[in-house]
């Protein structure tokens, strides 16, 4: 029996966070420096969560979180999912103190968990609305369920989960306690929420799911048949509650369909959406504690290029030296700073810095154009016209110096960035499992929060 084919967006994310993992996670990061011991402690939990990302991930495990203000229904939607108790339920506020995960479905595939979240209204909040947005981060979807018009509460609160750019299903719970009529205006309003400033409602029909996950118990009336002729009498009619079954086919049919389309691709862009965020950090927290030898190796390369160009007879040769300075030091800064970087990235990153600093790089080319010029000029024509040479080597030399000052600078923040360029990176491989999803997809919509 062969094994499946591996999953082309699994793959593509695995191999880029393994990557990442190996070299933030290397023992040699720094070899070339000394060791900084208030660095290490400072992105261990951020190559912790690289980790858990890329277990995740190779486990499989996609997760749903329902979200809600209290008395929503967010237990019990997930019971209903299950078929079974699984979470307990009540009707005073609060029941649920703590997220809770339970595993739904369990295959050779994929592994989904449900979590359960406190109400994002309750007291105390404060502290569960935070452990509510570490959910969310680590969710692959979410349903925020509804029990009726939204509040805006509700409507604040669904404008900060879209921040974490996850598919977000608005599950609309108790139907049963409205009348159809009532049940399409609301329907209706749902679809026309719109943020201020936006011209796209949040959500389109088919991101919008009715349920009843627990109707209350209905009076039913039970009349008997007739009993044959010469039989006892029939029983005479009675009435009993019953309890309704839930009405979740449509909720659950939409995750499958969610899952059957998009699961691996949101698995894998999550995982590496976490990845990304480390690097980041990893790349600020180290760019901030090694500032003191950032400046000190800006330096030393603007002293390197002053001394170049000054001695440098041919005017013409200036700027080829001053590209081969900057992009040495771009490459310098980044092995300071532990981030892995090619003569490619580096000329990429002093491409960007040349277009933020604008005018301001040009017209230091200019100048050293002019002053080469004349630099060149006075030692051909006059070879014992020395003055003139020195005068414009120094001048040149200083407005070199001043624009190497400017590549580091500029290259600093683009270096905090983190390390997520290059073929495997996590920003291109973020970039191609987005390319490679359907139009339908809800991943095309992502971006646009």
């Amino acid at each position: 029996m062969t094994s499946p084919a591996p999953d082309p967006a699994l793959s593509t994310a695995i191999a880029s966070i393994q990557q990442s993992l190996n070299w933030y996670a290397s023992q040699r990061r720094h070899w070339n420096y000394p060791p900084n011991l208030e660095l290490q402690g400072a992105v261990r939990q951020d190559i912790q969560a690289m980790h858990q990302a890329l277990a995740k991930l190779e486990q499989r495990v996609f997760k749903i979180a329902a979200f809600g203000l209290v008395s929503r229904g967010k237990s019990t939607v997930i019971n209903a999912l299950f078929g079974e108790k699984r979470l307990e339920t009540g009707p005073l506020h609060g029941v649920t103190q703590w997220p809770q995960s339970v595993r739904w479905c369990n295959n050779d595939k994929i592994q989904i968990d449900l979590i359960d979240t406190p109400g994002l209204d309750e007291v105390a909040g404060g502290a569960r609305a935070a452990m509510a947005q570490t959910v969310a981060h680590q969710a692959d979807l979410i349903l925020f369920v509804i029990a009726g018009d939204i509040t805006q509460t509700e409507f604040a609160a669904l404008q900060t989960l879209r921040q974490a750019q996850k598919p977000l299903l608005l599950v609309f719970n108790k139907i049963d306690l409205y009348p159809e009529q009532d049940q399409q205006q609301i329907f209706a309003q749902l679809q026309s929420l719109t943020p201020a400033g936006e011209d796209s409602p949040i959500f389109s029909a088919e991101d919008i799911v009715l349920v009843a996950a627990e109707p209350p118990p209905i009076m039913v009336r039970v009349e008997y048949s007739n009993s044959p002729r010469g039989s006892r009498p029939s029983p005479p009619p009675e009435e009993r509650w019953e309890k309704p079954a839930p009405q979740l086919d449509q909720l659950r049919q939409k995750i499958f369909t969610i899952l059957n389309r998009d699961g691996s691709r949101l698995l894998a862009l999550n995982a590496l959406r976490q990845v990304e965020e480390a690097e980041k950090n990893i790349a600020t927290k180290t760019i901030e504690i090694r500032t003191a030898e950032a400046d000190q190796l800006i330096g030393k390369y603007m002293r390197y290029k002053a001394l170049a160009i000054a001695v440098n007879p041919i005017g013409l040769l200036d700027l080829g030296a001053s590209l081969i300075t900057d992009l040495l030091l771009i490459r310098g800064l980044a092995r300071l700073y532990g981030l892995p970087i090619t003569s490619y990235e580096a000329g990429r990153i002093w491409k960007k810095v040349v277009i933020g600093a604008g005018g301001i790089l040009l017209s230091q080319w200019v100048s050293a154009l002019f002053l080469g010029w004349q630099k060149t000029a006075g030692i051909f024509d006059n070879p014992g016209n020395l003055g003139a040479y020195v005068g414009g080597a120094v001048m040149q030399g200083g407005v070199a110096a001043y624009s190497t000052y400017i590549v580091g600078e500029g290259a600093k923040i683009y270096l905090a960035q983190g390390a997520s360029w290059g073929h495997t990176g996590t920003s291109t491989a973020i970039a191609k499992i987005k390319n490679s999803a359907p139009p339908e997809s809800l991943i095309q919509r992502l971006d646009n929060p």
